[in-house]
């Protein structure tokens, strides 16, 4: 019985030793929690009571009763590679492997495959929620987020335009100005409208839009007007008319585009006018619409809410997806699978899967791993406590055999 109790306490030094080790060893792998081990006293043997009636028990020994781990942060470090990122708090990234089956990891390291998926080292998917007319959707399923240089941005018609201009008012009667601007249909594709501006009176402009005849279907000529006015200015050079905006729109377009309807804007957003006639030489100084090519995805980066903006060949940024990070009722339940996984029980409770910064998760790092929490100094105090309790068992073992030795020489 001796010598089963003092090996008890030798398995649980070895087990604590275990533990360290293993500690120590991961200590630079991103993501990784810190372990300890925990024992509790065997069962008693009882002999009797002592004069005063308390109990005489000598114990039977120690096991271990769990290894329990240190979730807090640890130190997040910048990469400035764009597919990592590190979690600010609790939770845990999603990734699903082959087979479909979902785990959780700490580790950001991710990397992209062949199909521009973002995936941890191991291959397994790194799962969000995907964006629908360029809005994160929430309540879809999960799927893997593609960050890939295939990801595009599909164009967007101009609706609106504007041209900052002044016109001459020194100009002669019936002299002439232009604005050019390109605006996109639904295809992508630009198309040049001209404004031309005849001075017809004092303060008096007519203005007439055209549209180059090639780019509509059965268009002759050079060009094709689609719109025609007059525009009025006060003594001050302001436009007093017409009133912001002006429709216009092109149809029959010979790329096979959607009809454009568009607005032009003479006015800024505090109503000032972008039209002026004052006595200095006629010039454009700035044109703007809100159409856009289709574009490729240039690159990205990570939002603290999990959100992964791209930037487009066009100069649009917009969202292409949101990490997911999932949250457990007892972190401790959830077991470790190896290549920095673990996967839900029972004992966790189901993930709890929402956007980073909500609920009591954490916030994501972009371009940033978080680092082991792994204390070395700790780490090394610790071993040394259970080496000398290893040494003090193996050392009981040794004076119970040499007990043992000596009562089977006094037998013989």
């Amino acid at each position: 019985m001796s010598l089963s109790t003092a090996l008890s306490g030798l398995n649980a030094a070895e087990t604590a030793l275990q533990t360290i080790s293993n500690n120590l060893a991961n200590m630079n792998t991103d993501g990784y929690k810190s372990q300890t081990s925990t024992f509790a006293d065997l069962f008693y043997q009882t002999y009797g009571n002592s004069g005063s009636g308390n109990p005489i028990q000598t114990g039977l020994g120690v096991q271990v009763t769990g290894t329990s781990q240190d979730f807090s942060n640890g130190a997040v470090a910048s990469t400035g590679v764009s597919s990592n990122m590190a979690l600010n708090g609790a939770g845990f990234f999603v990734v699903q492997n082959s087979s479909g089956a979902q785990t959780y990891t700490r580790n950001g390291d991710f990397t992209t495959n062949a199909s521009g998926q973002l995936t941890t080292l191991g291959g397994q998917l790194v799962m969000g929620y995907p964006v629908m007319n360029g809005v994160v959707s929430a309540s879809s399923a999960l799927q893997p987020i593609n960050v890939g240089s295939g990801t595009s941005a599909p164009a967007t018609p101009t609706a609106n335009f504007s041209v900052t201009a002044n016109l001459n008012a020194g100009t002669a009667a019936n002299g002439t100005f232009q604005s050019p601007i390109s605006v996109y249909d639904s295809l992508g594709n630009s198309h040049v409208l001209t404004i031309n501006y005849t001075l017809t009176a004092p303060n008096t402009w007519s203005y007439n839009v055209t549209v180059p005849s090639s780019d509509l279907q059965g268009g002759t000529g050079s060009t094709t007007q689609i719109a025609t006015g007059t525009l009025n200015f006060n003594n001050s050079g302001q436009l007093v008319s017409p009133a912001s905006p002006i429709a216009l729109s092109i149809g029959s377009l010979a790329d096979g585009a959607s009809n454009m309807n568009l607005n032009w804007q003479l006015t800024d957003a505090s109503g000032n006018s972008l039209l002026t006639q004052t006595a200095s030489a006629s010039s454009n100084n700035a044109t703007s619409q809100d159409g856009f090519a289709s574009g490729v995805l240039s690159s990205y980066s990570v939002l603290s809410d999990g959100t992964v903006d791209g930037t487009f060949s066009n100069g649009q940024t917009r969202a292409i997806g949101q990490v997911a990070v999932a949250s457990f009722a007892n972190t401790e339940g959830l077991t470790l699978d190896g290549d920095n996984q673990y996967s839900a029980t029972a004992a966790s409770g189901a993930a709890v899967i929402g956007a980073a910064g909500t609920a009591g998760r954490g916030t994501i790092a972009g371009s940033s791993v978080e680092q082991s929490n792994v204390d070395m100094a700790t780490q090394f105090s610790e071993l040394i406590v259970y080496q000398r309790a290893y040494e003090a068992n193996a050392k009981a073992i040794t004076a119970f055999d040499q007990m043992e030795q000596a009562t089977i020489q006094m037998k013989s």
